[in-house]
């Protein structure tokens, strides 16, 4: 889209030592978008920092004020398991449990494509509290207060917080969860936020509930891998399939920058998930979700996709 951008993500650096390591796919990732952008003649910008930092929002200020610029969008996107809170130094861990039950299911080896069973115990209050430290929509509003009284957010500024919801069968473990708890504290905030952005800038804050995608953690969460898997292999089947890359482009053009208003749910979500909670999609995997085996799994799931996806994570 042209734009000039500053990427904030906290990522492993690869080293020359012997034996060389390797660094995070982030990090590699960030080397290539900043090489085709000075390519194409675009500014990009890339810090390599804890994104829960006061230092960091502080460093992302000095670049705007050098570009002689203002911020016109915001995309909040940042998974961790720990948070160190900036003001009070304490560290909080997150975890991906249910609440009030455990949870029993089955999940996927993504080398060896071998199904086994995985369980966990219900969270406790401060399991709860926790998460939503880490995962909520703290960290969000202190950027976006931050950057205001910088001066360095534009009139009609946007901002959006990536966020997921799933189907019924995974509630227990995300929705009603513990992460489904700090996706509801980062909803609340989004409201808070938007009242408080359009007095002060005309501006707009949004939650864009995104599609399933594989991380490092689906593999330890009961149901999720099995389900992505299968749902790859339906979404591919019927020729809307859509990567990281896909979806985001398709927020950008189709949601965000149409130059009307910005379709939501009636709650004010952006729905970028509607390709995957199509019913005759979710019909569908539903129905191949009942009837997997070891044997059968390749034919029903998608495991190629689905590795090739955990690697590159």
């Amino acid at each position: 889209f042209g734009a000039t951008t500053i990427g904030v993500s906290f990522e492993k650096e690869g080293s020359d030592t012997l034996p060389p390591k390797n660094g995070t796919p982030g990090w590699y990732n960030n080397m290539a978008f900043d090489r085709e952008a000075k390519a194409s003649g675009i500014e990009s910008f890339t810090i390599n920092s804890d994104a829960f930092s006061h230092d960091t929002r502080k460093k992302v200020i000095e670049i705007v004020k050098k570009t002689d610029k203002k911020i016109d969008l915001v995309i909040y996107s940042v998974a961790s398991v720990v948070r160190v809170d900036p003001d009070s130094g304490k560290l909080y861990r997150s975890v991906f449990k249910p609440i009030g039950e455990a949870l029993t299911g089955e999940t996927i080896d993504a080398m060896t494509g071998k199904i086994t069973p995985i369980g966990t115990d219900p969270a406790t209050d401060e399991e709860i509290f926790n998460t939503i430290k880490v995962m909520g929509g703290e960290d969000w509003a202190l950027w976006i207060d931050q950057l205001a009284k910088a001066d360095v957010l534009s009139e009609g500024i946007k901002t959006v917080a990536y966020s997921y919801i799933g189907p019924s069968l995974s509630y227990a473990i995300y929705r009603d969860g513990t992460i489904g708890e700090a996706k509801k504290h980062l909803e609340r905030t989004a409201k808070k936020m938007d009242a408080e952005l359009q007095a002060s800038l005309k501006g707009k804050a949004y939650i864009s509930v995104n599609k399933g995608v594989v991380s490092r953690l689906s593999v330890s969460i009961p149901i999720i891998a099995l389900y992505l898997s299968v749902l790859f292999k339906v979404m591919k089947k019927n020729g809307t399939h859509e990567g990281c890359i896909e979806q985001m482009e398709r927020l950008f053009a189709e949601r965000l920058y149409t130059g009307g208003a910005v379709p939501t749910d009636n709650i004010g979500r952006i729905r970028i998930d509607d390709l995957e909670m199509d019913p005759k999609v979710q019909e569908e995997v539903k129905k191949r979700m009942a009837t997997i085996t070891q044997e059968n799994f390749t034919q029903v799931g998608d495991l190629v996709g689905y590795r090739h996806d955990f690697l590159v994570t």
